[in-house]
């Protein structure tokens, strides 16, 4: 199981399907499925369906995001549950990212500007 960044014991038997990476990469420690992306990536996802797709009901975005995604059903569900206990610790991954690739982006655009003349 995960341990969430802000506490030092596991959570409840809810996020079953779960795992702890074994080592931390540039961003820490993360909550991911145990087989499969992260929960930032999958509740980001799972936004960008709800964005795309407003009048879906939940069911059937899960299994479009699914569809799109190749991550289990029941998978998606225990992403779910566990945004909805550490909701700030989720959200925070995915505005890291965003700004990730808000940066990258720019820094492209620079040299493509640069090298364009």
């Amino acid at each position: 199981m995960i341990v969430p960044q802000a506490q030092s014991c596991s959570p409840s038997h809810d996020h079953r399907g779960m795992r702890r990476p074994s080592s931390a990469g540039p961003a820490g420690r993360r909550a991911a499925l145990a087989s499969g992306p992260d929960i930032w990536e999958v509740i980001r996802a799972i936004r960008s369906a709800r964005e795309a797709e407003p009048d879906l009901e939940s069911n059937s975005l899960l299994s479009l995001v699914s569809d799109n995604t190749g991550v289990a059903l029941r998978l998606l569900t225990t992403a779910v549950r566990y945004w909805a206990a550490y909701p700030d610790e989720v959200d925070a991954e995915i505005a890291s990212a965003d700004a990730a690739e808000d940066g990258a982006e720019q820094a492209s655009e620079r040299e493509r500007r640069l090298l364009a003349g």
